[in-house]
């Protein structure tokens, strides 16, 4: 207290007399600016930070920085605008979602945050190192894009583990969609397939002479070649050369963007090789040990029913966070 009463003496008009020292206005004013730039250092306060706090989440602090960050994340990386409004129920939602994501052992740490970030910027043909200066560019924080590509992660986890089941889509809800959609009986049908894959390796660097070559190797195997049994018997005894396991695929593992091969499979005689393609390895085909008829697993089978377990998430989604938002402690400044 007697300090207090001390320190109150120097906001006294006229020069302050201490230990018989006279103290000069100017002196006192530096000293007043002193402890007070000590309190606040000691005390971990910047005076802005409690005029940029907008609200609290959950006891989370949510400033105008982070709305104006949301702002433009929302413009420069995902082409939309957003409201002042819009920004704040965007970061409210993120928030909510990392919470609900602690309470069932969803937690991402640095380490992994860091590995989402790569992951993105790999995406981008970028190194984490410059997709940070890229974002800095546009005027967004790394750590923006950080925070959320975690809440994104941690919310997908958390909806499809917590809804597996609910998630699945039946036979029966399949086959009503196509009903619907005026597909019939919704017996689309596919094939199943069963193929070894065999490679005629290139050693890297090899001259274009040298890839013809093989490629011809391949065409003269592929008019030899009648079953998969000739096919292991000579691929597994031919130098620099290989062939797979059995692997079974069904016409839906081949969507629309590589229908080509599909139409391959689909004309290719039984027992026989598909046509020679170039890959990283060396020359590739596949040994086509049988192809059967299916209802079960088709393309459009496999479009609809993606298209229907993603409806039924957004249902599920939309539904839970509606129910943490009202349950949080949201708090206006």
């Amino acid at each position: 207290m007697a300090d207090l009463l001390s320190l109150s003496c120097i906001f006294c008009g006229g020069a302050q007399r201490r230990g018989g020292v006279i103290m000069p206005r100017a002196v006192r004013i530096r000293i007043i600016v002193a402890v007070v730039v000590a309190l606040v250092v000691a005390l971990g306060v910047r005076p802005s930070m409690a005029q940029n706090v907008v609200l609290m989440v959950n006891g989370e602090p949510v400033t105008s920085l982070d709305i104006e960050q949301y702002i433009k994340y929302g413009a420069q990386l995902q082409q939309k605008s957003l409201s002042r409004q819009d920004a704040i129920n965007e970061i409210i939602d993120d928030k909510v979602k990392v919470k609900e994501g602690k309470k069932y052992g969803v937690d991402p740490t640095f380490a992994n945050v860091e590995e989402m970030f790569g992951d993105w910027a790999t995406q981008r043909k970028m190194t984490p190192d410059q997709a940070a200066k890229a974002l800095e560019s546009r005027g967004i924080r790394p750590e923006t894009l950080k925070i959320r590509l975690k809440a994104e992660q941690v919310w997908t986890s958390l909806v499809r583990g917590r809804f597996k089941s609910e998630l699945d889509v039946s036979d029966r809800e399949l086959a009503q969609a196509i009903e619907r959609g005026g597909g019939g009986s919704g017996q689309v049908e596919g094939y199943e397939y069963k193929l070894q894959q065999v490679v005629l390796l290139v050693p890297r660097g090899s001259s274009e002479g040298y890839i013809q070559s093989r490629h011809k190797e391949a065409e003269s195997y592929r008019a030899r070649i009648q079953t998969c049994e000739e096919a292991n018997a000579l691929f597994r005894s031919t130098p620099n050369a290989t062939i797979g396991e059995v692997m079974t695929k069904t016409s839906a593992d081949f969507p629309d963007v590589v229908a080509s091969l599909r139409k391959i499979l689909d004309t290719t005689p039984v027992g026989h090789l598909t046509p020679p393609d170039v890959i990283t390895q060396g020359i590739s085909m596949f040994a086509l040990c049988s192809r059967i008829q299916t209802k079960t697993d088709t393309p459009q089978k496999r479009v609809l029913r993606n298209k229907l377990i993603t409806e039924k998430y957004q249902r599920i989604s939309n539904k839970y966070l509606r129910e943490l938002r009202n349950a949080a402690m949201i708090e206006k400044r």
